[in-house]
């Protein structure tokens, strides 16, 4: 048996155990593999939830939240040169990307109206920008939105069919695509 958990904690402990069955199995998840890959009896996924898609939408809400990811990104050491910061951040920004595809191809379409949410700034990446704000010809805002939206158009799966490095988005996002000859 489980040991007592608060609400909140059991409902998060259920749902980390059911994002990669869902990444297997997608929708067709059984509670009995839920409750066996929770470590807990069957009928504790129904205390904690009212039903499988309530759970299922909160696996996609919890994969979602940004939290994480912010702070993944600020955990980058920004002593580090900034075509190298910036190839951590493209790096992390790629996983987000690659793992939020994946689960919602693995679910049905009637979990993708969760996903239909305002794409915020990530302070975090901002932050990372403005630290190195001299080799910026924009704002770090506009800079890191141009960053995220690049990064996501040449790494979502349905988008391309080999992403690019994080060291070539880097590059190509710094330099462009201009061979950079004088104009005299």
């Amino acid at each position: 048996r489980a040991a007592a958990l608060p609400p909140d904690a059991r409902r998060s402990m259920i749902v980390e155990a059911t994002l990669p069955l869902l990444l297997e199995n997608g929708e067709m998840v059984t509670t009995r593999q839920i409750a066996d890959a929770a470590g807990i009896a069957e009928g504790t996924i129904f205390r904690a939830f009212a039903d499988k898609d309530a759970l299922i939408r909160a696996v996609v809400d919890a994969a979602l939240d940004t939290a994480a990811l912010e702070r993944e990104l600020e955990s980058i050491d920004l002593q580090l040169p900034f075509e190298a910061c910036l190839a951590v951040a493209v790096e992390i920004l790629q996983r987000r990307v690659v793992d939020v595809w994946r689960l919602m191809s693995s679910i049905g379409t009637k979990y993708h109206d969760r996903a239909t949410r305002p794409i915020v700034d990530s302070h975090a990446l901002v932050t990372l920008l403005r630290a190195n704000h001299r080799h910026l010809a924009v704002e770090p805002t506009v800079a890191a939105r141009l960053l995220r939206n690049f990064t996501l158009s040449v790494t979502h799966p349905m988008l391309v069919g080999e992403p690019m490095s994080p060291d070539e988005i880097v590059q190509l996002f710094l330099h462009g695509v201009s061979a950079r000859k004088s104009l005299c």
